[in-house]
Parts: structure tokens; C-alpha cells; sequence
């Protein structure tokens, strides 16, 4: 058996390691690990797609990693194994990342049914982790029946995430502000739940306003499913009062969906554009690289830059050279 049969018989197994290792080769711009990476993947596509996908964002402090931890242990408890893919930022400088969100997670971190794994974003667009959906697959083939990705922030990172899981949630703060304060229209749009989370204590009241205010600001967009008609819940991650409500959510959705075709079509679109997604990835990387347009690149820019002449004719020059 070769090492990459090996390593699939692992993560089959449910060995959280062995899944880890796999994820770091998929990640990986070395091309002998990435080449290994997708060997792996490549003999368990077959055993994915069973997972519920969720898709989680929200703006900063609105309290996602607590909520994620008090939605994972609940679905451990009855009975799921999660997986939570919660992608950092990078750093514009270093290229680093803060990947904090074991230590703010922690119990269901230390959880057996469950696996973290924080990815720095590597610059992708609006922080989605550059190998994200592969992941996903890698750890419904390890026997994760739930898959969370949680990205950072408001941004373009909402359409990202959008076109890789079946459901979509936006956490709000309470009070967030009129209909459409403090969270982009386009979030709203795609949102197939809203969340407004810390729904509790003093905030209970403000929240449930929050929740009544969003839910009017819904009537008022085009619905982007004929099965579905978005909703506006509260929660508390720190005292579990609607957590549950959200998972109940997430199902009916999924039925809905699943009785009308669409989830089938959905899976089959996101696929279809994830293929042509890393064909653009890779006729950059063949472009960038090619002999001539590489020894171009640094003096056409600064050309371009100092203005003596045009991005559209600087672009010709390189396309010229890369076909020619």
C-alpha cells in the first residue's frame, strides 16, 4: 500500500492527526506536498458530501468563536462530530496570522467529536483560506457531519463562503443599528439566517428589537431561494438560550432544499465553479511564470506606475508575450 492509501485509511478512521497532516500537504505551496495532498483527497471524494455545511460570519466582537463553541458542544451532545475551519487573517506584512481560535474555543477544542483547524488566509479574497473547500472534503471524509467556516469580519469574504456551504449565517450584535447599520445590504442578501447573538442579561431586550428591526429590513430584499425564506433568530452563546433554535434552523432549511432539488443543484454549481475557479488560479501561476512575461512584469509596472504608459497596454504586452 502506498503512503497516501495509508493516510486515507487513517482519516477514514478517525484519526485526527493523520486528517491534520493531510490538511498541512493540501495547504502547502510546495508542489511535492500539495501533489501528495491532493492524492489523498483525490481517493476520498467518493465518502464526502454527507456533511450539513455552515457558513458563519459576522463583524468583529459580535462574539463568533464563543457562539461557535456553545453551537459545537450542543451538537456533540446529541450526537455530531464537528468540524470548525475558522480562517484568520494574514498579515499584509509578514504573512502571518494570529490563529487564535483554539485558545478561544477551548473546550470544544479539547473535545474528541470535534477538530479545529485555523488557517491563515493567506490573502485570498476577503480572508476565505485559499484551500478551504478542500479541507472541508478532508475532514467529511474523516466522519465530521457537521462543517463550520468561520471567516473574518464583513467583506467580500461573504460571497466566498457562500459559494462553498449549504447554509449562511451572519451573526449581529444587538442594536446593531437600523435595518441596514452596520452590516452590508449584500451580507443580508445572502444570509439565509440571521443571528443576533448576546441575547441575554441586560442586552435581552435590545436584542430582541434588533431581531424584530432585521426581520422587517428581510421583507424588503429579493429572497435567492424559491425554498426558502430567510429568518432573523436571537441566541446566547453564554447561557444556550437559542442555540438550539439556530440547529433546528439549519435542518428545516436543509429539508427544504433537499425536497425542492436545490441543495443537489447548489453542490453541483459550487463544484462546477470551484473547477474553473483553479483553472484561473493556475493559468496565473503559468502566466507569472513564463520566461519573458516574468522578466517584464517589474519594468512594466514601474512604467505603468510613473504613468509613461497604459495598464491596458502593459497588459497586451505581457499577454502578447505569454502567447506568443
Amino acid at each position: 500500500m502506498s503512503e497516501a492509501s495509508d493516510a486515507r485509511d487513517a482519516i477514514r478512521a478517525g484519526d485526527r492527526r493523520a486528517l491534520a497532516r493531510a490538511i498541512t500537504a493540501v495547504e502547502s505551496t510546495r508542489r511535492d506536498h500539495h501533489a501528495y495532498g491532493q492524492e489523498i483527497l483525490e481517493g476520498l471524494v467518493s465518502v464526502t458530501g454527507s456533511g450539513v455545511r455552515i457558513g458563519l460570519t459576522g463583524p468583529p466582537g459580535v462574539g463568533k468563536s464563543t457562539f461557535i463553541e456553545a453551537f459545537g458542544l450542543q451538537l456533540i451532545e446529541q450526537g455530531h462530530r464537528v468540524a470548525v475551519l475558522a480562517v484568520d487573517p494574514s498579515s499584509p506584512v509578514t504573512g502571518g496570522s494570529i490563529l487564535g481560535d483554539k485558545t478561544r474555543m477551548e473546550r470544544l477544542a479539547q473535545n474528541d467529536q470535534a477538530f479545529i483547524r485555523p488557517s491563515p488566509s493567506g490573502g485570498a479574497l476577503g480572508g476565505v483560506a485559499h484551500r478551504t473547500r478542500e479541507t472541508m472534503l478532508l475532514c467529511e471524509a474523516g466522519g465530521y457531519d457537521v462543517v463550520i467556516v468561520e471567516t473574518v469580519g464583513i467583506g467580500q469574504s461573504e460571497v466566498a463562503v457562500r459559494s462553498m456551504v449549504d447554509f449562511f449565517a451572519v451573526l449581529l450584535q444587538p442594536g446593531a443599528g437600523d435595518e441596514l447599520q452596520g452590516i452590508k445590504k449584500g451580507a443580508l442578501e445572502l444570509a439565509d439566517a440571521l443571528i443576533v447573538n448576546k441575547a441575554d442579561g441586560d442586552q435581552k431586550a435590545l436584542a430582541q428589537r434588533t431581531r424584530n428591526e432585521h426581520q422587517q429590513a428581510l421583507h424588503l430584499l429579493r429572497q435567492t431561494s424559491a425554498a426558502w425564506k430567510p429568518r432573523v433568530l436571537a441566541a446566547s452563546a453564554m447561557t444556550g438560550e437559542g442555540v438550539s433554535e439556530v440547529w433546528d434552523t439549519i435542518r428545516e432549511h436543509r429539508a427544504a432544499l433537499t425536497e425542492s432539488g436545490e441543495l443537489e443543484s447548489r453542490r453541483r454549481a459550487q463544484s462546477r465553479e470551484w473547477m474553473w475557479n483553479l483553472v484561473s488560479e493556475g493559468l496565473q501561476e503559468a502566466f507569472r511564470s513564463h520566461p519573458v512575461v516574468s522578466a517584464r512584469i517589474a519594468a512594466l509596472e514601474a512604467e505603468v506606475e510613473a504613468q509613461k504608459t497604459t495598464p491596458a497596454a502593459a497588459a497586451r504586452e505581457l499577454l502578447d508575450a505569454f502567447q506568443g
